[in-house]
């Protein structure tokens, strides 16, 4: 039997490839849902209700046939081939861990909810964003942080979506110009990762819609006030919002596994954990070797769960072939603004950022309602997505 621990994009996706292959399948997870996270950042700005992103894992469990156990995830043993739940304990023959990351330490960040923190954030962030409209006018800041330790573990896309939505729904609201809106970012220029022609264009953009840009500057805390620096300056912010890099999970650093610096499970480039025969880590939850720019995204989860399914499988056959993640190494999003997209690419071969007037909102839409789909076998995939 195969666990998979982690009921996200990644543990999903390897579920089903595991069941595909014949494997008798259970995943765990500490939500009876999959929230879809790419399509979260309509929730605040009322595009989107929280319960149009959450998945039930049961309607997939029942379409592929493996077994749900909803719990929390206390303790990996991997010499005893164990795994202790909340509940109960699982034994395992073959384990996948799929977990997601934990998030980098900031003072005072009850005051910043993010985007891409736990689900109910993106409820707390419509409240004050519903708030600050009713009351006609407000400051609001949006960024993200750094991690020195590990490049790949930085999430800065859905700030950029987020506070482009937010600048489009007050400006439908006829409400713009009676909000300051501000983002920040310790980088000098974040968003690097997508090329520098990406960098440039989204500075336009800021410029354009009148979004202060703060830049370079160490986050020191959050408070009611806003956001404090390092260099002890304040960014007065009614409504912030904040997504922290990523770090270590709490259980696997606890687990006696191999980990990086950051805390984050060493693996080969097949994913399997190194040391260890029977455990493989695919996601956020893994350690990624690779370019400067590399990152940990939802398209690459799932590639790296199809890959470790793939390779149990050829074992188990006695076959010789391997899929690697590195194969998958590039940087692909769909940024929307509520308006419109832009397409942003990045591999060892190019840089893009292909704006898509009109029909790149749709497009975003028309993928979470595809992804959905798709895994619950309503309709056919389509190869690459």
């Amino acid at each position: 039997m195969v666990i998979v621990l982690g009921g996200g994009i990644g543990g999903l996706e390897s579920a089903i490839y595991l069941r595909k292959y014949g494997f008798d399948v259970t995943l765990v997870s500490d939500r009876d849902y999959l929230y879809l996270y790419p399509t979260s950042i309509w929730i605040p700005v009322s595009k989107r209700k929280f319960e149009d992103v959450c998945l039930p894992l049961e309607d997939f469990a029942k379409v592929h046939g493996f077994e749900l156990v909803v719990d929390a995830v206390k303790k990996i043993d991997s010499d005893k081939k164990e795994i202790s739940l909340n509940s109960q304990k699982l034994s395992y023959e073959k384990l996948i861990i799929a977990m997601g990351s934990g998030k980098m330490a900031v003072e005072g960040k009850d005051h910043a909810p993010s985007i891409c923190g736990k689900p109910g954030e993106s409820v707390l962030l419509k409240s004050q964003l519903d708030a600050l409209i009713k009351k006609g006018s407000g400051s609001i800041a949006m960024g993200f942080g750094g991690n020195p330790k590990d490049t790949s573990a930085v999430r800065g896309g859905p700030a950029f979506e987020l506070i482009f939505n937010v600048h489009n729904r007050l400006k439908r609201l006829g409400l713009r110009d009676k909000f300051e809106l501000n983002f920040f970012a310790p980088m000098e220029r974040p968003g690097q990762k997508m090329g520098d022609k990406a960098v440039d264009m989204m500075v336009k953009i800021f410029k354009k819609q009148n979004i202060g840009m703060h830049f370079g500057k160490k986050i020191k805390s959050f408070s009611s006030e806003g956001v404090n620096f390092a260099d002890d300056s304040l960014l007065k912010s009614d409504m912030t919002m904040f997504i922290a890099a990523g770090s270590g999970h709490e259980v696997i650093v606890n687990s006696g596994l191999p980990v990086s610096e950051a805390g984050f499970v060493l693996i080969d480039e097949n994913c399997k954990v190194k040391g260890l025969d029977d455990v493989y880590a695919i996601g956020d939850v893994a350690s990624i070797e690779g370019e400067q720019w590399r990152a940990k995204q939802g398209h690459l989860a799932e590639a790296m769960g199809r890959a470790a399914a793939y390779n149990l499988k050829n074992i188990r056959d006695n076959k010789p072939d391997r899929h690697t993640y590195s194969e998958h190494m590039n940087i692909i999003c769909l940024m929307d603004n509520g308006k419109n997209a832009a397409l942003v690419y990045r591999s060892k071969k190019r840089a893009m950022m292909l704006p898509l007037p009109f029909c790149g909102h749709f497009f975003k839409k028309a993928w979470g309602w595809y992804y959905k789909n798709s895994k619950l076998k309503r309709l056919p995939r389509i190869p690459g997505m």
